[in-house]
């Protein structure tokens, strides 16, 4: 399906827009402060941040990444977030064309960022947001575009029963916490979302990407990597993705070499 570049624009836009706003979860969620009050503000000197220093992107570096009033450095992770939940919607409207589905995966999309982030920082992965995605997922598999309830409720099933298996097995065997349940709750959510489909790519790609980054955390480091936690949600999520753009052509492609 054809996007006219405009629409690709708008979604980025919007997307963008999300970003912002993913900031404002991302540090305020964690910490049980209101993502209602009060406004946008630097977390150096508090003084509250005008509309026209808080257009997503433009403004960090129309002000040289810096606070206008007391000059702190702001972090370039602000506009990063920005810029990724910006490129994620105008993909996903690339992907799946202009239907009511889209926007929804768009959303979904952008709750993975925000989980990321969020467990990159605190290592967890807020209840208010997978639990709420989880239920949101299956209602969607109602619609148009999603896969059907049967799927998605098994989804939800086996994602979160394979991880909870994973978890109690490893901390039988190992004698601590390998996992949170966060990251349980997070995949039950993917598999309401994306159906039970989605689960053996997203565990794929996460457990390989996880591997990777922890072996070669721990190598440059030079100590082990049980010393060295790394937390799991970034990777579910980007396995989640790679299903969300890529799954059939992944499974199509598997198939054809059998």
């Amino acid at each position: 399906m054809s996007i006219p570049y405009q629409m690709a624009l708008f979604a980025f836009a919007f997307g963008a827009a999300m970003g912002s706003f993913a900031n404002v979860l991302i540090h305020r969620l964690p910490l049980g402060l209101s993502i209602v009050s009060p406004g946008s503000r630097c977390p150096s000197c508090g003084a509250g941040i005008r509309w026209f220093d808080n257009i997503p992107i433009f403004s960090y570096f129309i002000l040289g990444g810096r606070c206008r009033g007391c000059r702190t450095v702001i972090s370039p992770r602000y506009p990063l977030v920005e810029a990724l939940s910006g490129v994620l919607f105008a993909a996903v409207v690339f992907r799946f064309g202009i239907q009511p589905a889209t926007v929804a995966l768009a959303l979904f999309a952008w709750a993975l960022v925000v989980i990321t982030f969020i467990d990159l920082d605190h290592r967890i992965i807020p209840d208010v947001i997978s639990l709420p995605g989880t239920a949101l997922g299956f209602a969607f598999s109602f619609a148009p575009g999603f896969p059907r309830p049967v799927d998605s409720a098994v989804g939800v099933a086996i994602g979160a029963g394979f991880l909870f298996l994973v978890l109690y097995t490893y901390e039988k065997i190992m004698g601590e916490e390998g996992m949170g349940l966060g990251d349980v709750k997070l995949l039950a959510m993917i598999g309401a979302f994306l159906g039970w489909q989605a689960l053996p790519i997203t565990v794929l790609v996460s457990s390989l990407s996880g591997s990777l980054v922890g072996v070669g955390y721990a190598l440059i480091k030079g100590e082990s990597v049980r010393k060295f936690p790394v937390p799991f949600g970034p990777f579910l999520a980007l396995g989640a993705i790679v299903h969300l753009f890529y799954g059939v052509e992944l499974i199509q492609w598997y198939l054809g070499k059998l």
